[in-house]
């Protein structure tokens, strides 16, 4: 688990969107996408354990309506599973976009434990 007084580093994805950061909010247990300062969308999340023993648990993505489109949930699911990885823990994907997300970027997979793959519908191999 990141030291929740600072959590991750901020990601940075300038670009047609503006400026656009997932910065972690641990008082509200979630990553947040913002958009020239503004949240755009969320995914929240609980962390369980710690370092290589750790679980991020990711239950829930919004984007607001009004960022719909930009791709702004991917560079949110990015920025989530990024960090799970700085942080050397697993993830347990119950969010549909999440998992959807997992789907089109294998090279995200490796973070799902390999016995819990199937369950969310991912190769286990």
């Amino acid at each position: 688990m990141p030291d929740s007084s600072t959590g991750p580093a901020p990601q940075s994805d300038a670009g047609s969107n503006g400026d656009v950061q997932v910065v972690d909010n641990p008082a509200e247990r979630r990553f947040e996408v913002h958009v020239d300062g503004r949240v755009a969308g969320f995914v929240t999340y609980e962390w369980q354990g710690a370092g290589d023993a750790g679980v991020l648990v990711l239950p829930h993505t919004e984007i607001d309506p009004a960022f719909e489109g930009r791709g702004l949930g991917s560079i949110l699911a990015r920025g989530a599973l990024q960090a799970a990885r700085d942080a050397g823990a697993s993830v347990v994907p119950l969010c549909p976009f999440i998992r959807r997300y997992l789907e089109r970027h294998p090279e995200e997979q490796d973070l799902v434990p390999a016995d819990q793959r199937e369950r969310f519908g991912l190769p286990t191999g």
